[in-house]
């Protein structure tokens, strides 16, 4: 099983950055994709970025291209987004996710699930 916690959600400005992290545990983390998800009220979820293991592949939905980058650091079970020219259609709750299989961006192909870190851009 695979443990998830993000962290680094916030209130920024339209123009900005955050970098969210999540912080894995449990002895699959290894052996899983990692990928990023954001839900907007009243919307549904949203794929957003996955990184393959242990890092070479990445891709992006097409709100985050050129815009987010996505990384994990094997060595400390984490995974990050760093989120730049933030903007208000980017409010939503953030989840880092991670999958068994390869390449999917699929949120049904994600078994584990972090909690959700809010990140909220005003104009």
């Amino acid at each position: 099983q695979v443990q998830l916690v993000e962290s680094g959600g916030g209130l920024v400005q339209a123009g900005g950055s955050l970098r969210l992290s999540c912080a894995a545990s449990g002895r699959s983390f290894s052996n899983n994709d990692m990928g990023w998800f954001r839900q907007a009220p009243g919307k549904e979820r949203e794929f957003v970025a996955r990184i393959s293991f242990p890092g070479r592949i990445a891709d992006y939905g097409d709100s985050a291209k050129d815009r987010f980058v996505i990384s994990r650091d094997n060595t400390k079970n984490m995974v990050y987004l760093q989120m730049n020219s933030l903007k208000p259609e980017d409010t939503a709750i953030y989840y880092c996710a991670a999958s068994r299989a390869r390449g999917t961006h699929y949120a049904v192909d994600y078994h584990y699930w972090g909690q959700g870190t809010q990140v909220t851009v005003s104009s």
